[in-house]
């Protein structure tokens, strides 16, 4: 057991100080003031100064390697367990990206399952860009039914020149059968889309899909990705957004990318500002994969990789910079995205959630982080590191 005194509690919402005691996996109370028997075995932080808040979700993670559009020499490597520490991220979604060639969705499900196994939260999608995409099962809504880590499919390709183009009729077969694994599996089922660099609007097809489907599917079943990839993709993100969709900022490639990339801690506020609702937008890493720069020939000039980090980083810039509350900024990164992949137990601290809590001081330093009710850090010092990490 775990008791944290006199923290700055933020659920996302701020509800004040107050004290939070952690039992097992699972927070079991918050109050004012939690005293325990002194014969049980608790271990008391005192978190006065500190704010507490959910483990951030990474809903966008090459956590098995990709990259490799400049060659074999290029692929990116697996992601560490500390690079999920050193972000005070507690949760990652996992996904193939360009390469469904050469890896498989097998080794993104063993990547997952190892995470899991060194204690943070996983989960995956099935796919790849292609369509057809690769799958487990051969079919890509009988893995979501029946793969317990599996939640959805994606990143699925569009706007791309690394795109298959997919037709509005297969993206509906597509959506249609992740739709219903989800519904038999009691997940999100949900597609997530890549956005390249269309000049036009991006977000056609996923219209042109809710109109041929009838409007029997939503904008709602997508969550499309890179939305800040570039100012006008951005700007069609904003009437995106108000029609109803999901809008996901990538936070890893702007540093890499500032002469093309909207910075994401500014992004929020321009999405919010023309009227997209907070509860539609969502931070993710793209973390471990590769961040590709193409000349107008189509040759590849740059290649970097991002990392978890980022998200926090952004985070930090949109309330110290931006001036952006605290209690919004977090949503982006916890209880939208557990609402989106409808991860019940995961972004908010309430009581019979998951154990998964961070402790910042005020210069956003990660002080204590619990995952699943362990100690992860520990006055800012990282306890464990994963599998052959030195």
């Amino acid at each position: 057991m775990i008791l944290f005194k006199n923290a700055e509690v933020y659920t996302p919402d701020h509800i004040g100080k107050k004290d939070v005691l952690l039992a097992g996996t699972k927070i079991i109370a918050i109050d004012d003031s939690i005293e325990m028997p002194l014969n049980l075995n608790v271990k008391v932080i005192d978190a006065t100064g500190l704010k507490l808040t959910p483990g951030l979700i990474d809903a966008h993670v090459h956590i098995a390697g990709a990259g490799g559009e400049g060659g074999p020499a290029t692929r990116t490597p697996e992601m560490q367990l500390s690079h999920m520490i050193e972000a005070g991220v507690t949760t990652v979604i996992g996904c193939l990206g360009t390469d469904g060639m050469t890896r498989s969705v097998e080794s993104v499900l063993m990547k997952v399952k190892s995470l899991r196994q060194e204690g943070v939260s996983a989960w995956m999608y099935t796919g790849a860009y292609q369509i057809p995409t690769p799958t487990v099962t051969g079919e890509v809504g009988k893995d979501i039914a029946t793969i317990e880590e599996i939640i959805g499919v994606g990143e699925i390709a569009i706007s791309d020149h690394r795109s298959s183009w997919p037709t509005a009729d297969e993206l509906i077969r597509l959506t249609e059968h992740a739709r219903v694994g989800g519904m038999l599996g009691g997940k999100a089922g949900i597609v997530n889309i890549h956005l390249g660099d269309q000049e036009s609007d991006p977000f056609q097809l996923l219209y042109d899909v809710i109109e041929k489907s009838q409007k029997m599917l939503k904008l709602t079943q997508f969550i499309p990705t890179h939305c800040n990839r570039n100012d006008y993709t951005l700007e069609f993100a904003k009437e995106y957004g108000k029609r109803g969709g999901f809008v996901d900022i990538t936070t890893s490639s702007y540093p890499y990318f500032p002469e093309y990339e909207v910075k994401p801690s500014k992004a929020i506020l321009e999405l919010i500002n023309a009227g997209v609702p907070l509860e539609r937008i969502t931070f993710t890493s793209d973390a471990c994969g590769s961040l590709p720069g193409f000349d107008d020939k189509g040759n590849l000039v740059k290649l970097e990789m991002g990392l978890p980090k980022s998200i926090l980083t952004e985070l930090t810039d949109a309330v110290l910079e931006e001036k952006l509350p605290l209690e919004k900024a977090l949503k982006v990164a916890t209880s939208n995205v557990a609402d989106v992949l409808k991860l019940k137990q995961k972004g908010r601290v309430e009581v019979g959630k998951d154990a998964d809590v961070v402790l910042f001081n005020d210069k956003f330093n990660i002080m204590y982080m619990t995952a699943m009710g362990v100690l992860f850090v520990e006055e800012g010092k990282a306890l464990k590191k994963g599998s052959y990490e030195r």
